[in-house]
């Protein structure tokens, strides 16, 4: 025999010689005789009785998928019966916190040398767990490891677990929620992509019987982003039912038989749809790598009544919205305190609006943070409505989360849910192409910048193309402050009149314009409390405009169409300038210039409108221009609310054409609304030019008459 082989005859002849003696022993040893040791040893180390209370056994077999002299050589086989684990002592739910026929589980034998004890996979037969948390928080699955007092030379491998029929069971006092789980193996393996077709077929078809026919075509086009394909197969189905919140819960799944812990090149199949009150999450995919740098792999879809009911389920602070369905593609990395999620390439229905976009959220840092970027083709106002608090009762109802609006009250009521708001930051990018109200008011290209941060929301730009013009505006609303407290700055510039009232004839040929500013500040839970108690400015110009009575009440402005009825009856008055200048303090406006320069008269209106009582206090003091009368040459008063106005005839002689508005004109700072005239973008003259500059004309000759004259300075 040579020198080589000599010298690994001494090297591997002992280790061979040491795995023979303890292949040996494992074979002969009766372990049933180690049952209380293991027992006693494993209950100190996780804090709470454990016991194998059937036989322990061990059986030997050949590992088929190992390599090398692993694939040759016998492996032993442990099997323990009827094991249990016992729940800690203020459990009091179950006796056990799990219960399993059979722990099964092969040892590699050649890592034992090396003090590793590598197990390829852990079966479990019959597993009957049985979860709690109690209103404190403290959860039978936390277990209170014994330390160490002195470092192990073993360490253990364990690669995937494996399981059989069993169930679950969840009572979670803290979360308040109760589910019974059971699973049972399918009758064949079913392929991964055949799942994934027929959930995306049921999921679509759900999604347009709940939210619209619509649905189904807009979820049909989401984006390409899918999860990856894998070999790996379904072999149990699961069914769910309990409650979750409150509210009732049901669901069925699928899975894999075998949960690889560390292997990232083998994912574990799941796939899962869930009904949570009228919520509904649909999901196929993987989940890769538990124990470690977990990841999942998720084709994702969601419907239900409003986004705001996803809060107690996923922890995103979202909208009140109208019915909604959205797919697409999930992504996370799962770190605890730090999880990056990544919802790619979605679609969504929401109301009769379309959604489209990435988002990403992520768990690190103060708080949760949710960042994207969506987009909408069309997006319909009745679909914004909750947003602002106006959408209808039989909406609110139906989500369950009604706030009555008062029969007396116009302005909305329902609150703002600021308690959300510091749960999460955000920072979105949303547009729109076009927003419909109607097809008589079209509102088209929004564009805004959400960004959220410590309870403060603000909407940065918030703009709107409107009617062929442009709106551009800045929200700030900060939820921190009780009640919440808000800011708003908006500038409106050539919004079109033809475009704005598009079915009003005299309209159509018209190049008048809208231009304005508002800036107010305010506090209040709900748009009504804001208005309400809003202080700042309202400017507005109208030139070249048309107006009746009946255009007003198509409009919902029953105080305007009231007193255009009562000056001009029911006929179509041509408006050379309208301007405004509000001043607001504590949601009462008062109005520091209103003047309507008609073709037949100057028409001004003085007085305050209260939007925290919604009370109305005006006067409207027409003046004929030459030879021709209105309908009504007397003052009016407009008293009573905005829900139910009382418009009058003042008691008095009839205004002779000396009087009325321009008198009113004359105190009136016209030159703060110069800024507000700009030539429009077809070079037409601005009619309101002119009628502010004779009213400018008119404040200075009577400023001079009013001052008294002033003696010569004496000569000495």
């Amino acid at each position: 025999m040579g020198r080589g082989w000599k010298i690994t005859a001494w090297i591997v002849g002992p280790a061979l010689l040491l795995i023979g003696v303890l292949l040996v022993a494992i074979a002969s040893f009766d372990w049933n005789r180690m049952k209380p040791t293991i027992n006693a040893r494993v209950s100190a180390m996780i804090g709470r009785p454990f016991a194998i209370e059937g036989d322990l056994s061990v059986r030997w077999r050949r590992e088929g998928d190992a390599g090398g002299p692993s694939a040759v050589m016998p492996w032993p086989e442990f099997i323990a019966q009827n094991v249990t684990i016992a729940n800690p002592a203020w459990a009091t739910r179950q006796a056990n916190f799990a219960q399993l026929q059979t722990i099964r589980f092969r040892v590699a034998p050649l890592p034992l040398v090396v003090h590793r004890i590598e197990i390829p996979v852990l079966f479990l037969t019959l597993p009957a767990i049985d979860l709690e948390r109690n209103a404190q928080g403290q959860s039978n699955w936390d277990f209170t490891l014994a330390p160490d007092t002195q470092p192990s030379a073993w360490k253990l491998d364990l690669r995937a677990i494996g399981f059989d029929r069993g169930r679950i069971t969840l009572d979670d006092a803290a979360s308040k929620v109760s589910l019974r789980v059971a699973v049972e193996p399918l009758q064949r393996a079913i392929p991964f992509d055949e799942i994934l077709a027929q959930q995306s077929s049921d999921a679509r078809e759900a999604a347009g019987k709940a939210v619209g026919a619509g649905a189904r075509e807009v979820l049909a086009k989401a984006g390409d982003g899918k999860p990856r394909s894998t070999t790996a197969t379904y072999q149990f189905a699961w069914q769910a039912e309990g409650s979750y919140q409150g509210a009732t819960a049901r669901g069925h799944g699928k899975t894999g038989a075998v949960l690889a812990l560390q292997e990232a090149d083998q994912p574990f199949p799941v796939q899962a749809d869930v009904t949570i009150g009228d919520n509904r999450i649909a999901l196929v995919g993987t989940l890769t790598d538990p124990l470690h740098l977990a990841a999942l792999d998720l084709r994702l879809w969601l419907s239900g009544s409003s986004m705001a009911g996803l809060y107690p389920l996923t922890g995103l602070t979202l909208p009140d919205t109208p019915r909604y369905a959205t797919e697409g593609h999930l992504t996370a990395q799962l770190r605890r305190g730090a999880s990056h999620y990544s919802y790619d390439s979605f679609r969504g229905r929401v109301g009769g609006s379309d959604l489209a976009g990435d988002l990403v959220f992520d768990t690190g840092g103060a708080r949760p943070k949710l960042s994207g970027k969506l987009t909408s083709r069309l997006l319909r106002f009745a679909d914004l409505a909750p947003l602002i608090g106006a959408d209808t009762n039989a909406e609110k109802e139906q989500r369950g989360d009604a706030t009555p609006q008062p029969s007396d009250k116009v302005l909305p009521v329902e609150p703002f849910r600021t308690d959300r708001w510091q749960a999460m930051d955000a920072d979105v990018a949303f547009s729109a192409t076009r927003i419909e109200r109607g097809a008589a008011l079209p509102v088209n290209a929004l564009s805004t910048h959400l960004a959220m941060g410590d309870g403060v929301l603000h909407l940065d730009p918030l703009a709107f193309d409107f009617a062929g013009g442009k709106v551009d505006s800045q929200l700030q609303l900060d939820g921190t402050k009780a009640p919440m407290h808000g800011a708003i700055k908006l500038k409106a510039r050539h919004v079109k009149l033809k475009e704005l009232f598009p079915t009003f004839e005299p309209m159509r040929t018209s190049f008048g314009e809208i231009n304005g500013d508002a800036s107010l500040v305010a506090h209040g839970n709900a748009v009504g409390a804001l208005l309400g108690t809003s202080s700042g400015e309202v400017k507005l110009l109208m030139n070249d405009g048309a107006i009746s009575k009946t255009l007003l009440e198509t409009a919902g402005l029953n105080v305007g169409n009231i007193i255009i009825g009562k000056l001009f009856g029911d006929r179509t008055v041509k408006i050379n300038c309208a301007a405004s200048d509000l001043d607001a303090a504590d949601g009462l406006f008062q109005t520091r210039l209103f003047v309507l320069d008609t073709e037949d008269a100057i028409i001004g209106i003085s007085g305050t409108v209260n939007l925290a009582s919604e009370r109305l206090d005006l006067d409207v003091r027409p003046q004929s221009k030459g030879v021709r009368f209105l309908s009504l040459r007397s003052p009016l008063y407009v008293k009573g609310t905005l829900k139910d106005p009382d418009v009058g005839v003042q008691p008095g002689p009839l205004i002779l054409r000396s009087g009325g508005a321009v008198a009113l004109a004359v105190v009136a700072p016209v030159a703060a609304l110069l800024p507000l005239i700009a030539t429009s973008k077809d070079d037409q003259p601005n009619t309101c030019a002119t009628v502010l500059e004779q009213l400018r004309a008119s404040a200075s000759g009577a400023a001079r008459q009013a001052k008294p004259p002033t003696r010569p300075a004496a000569v000495h």
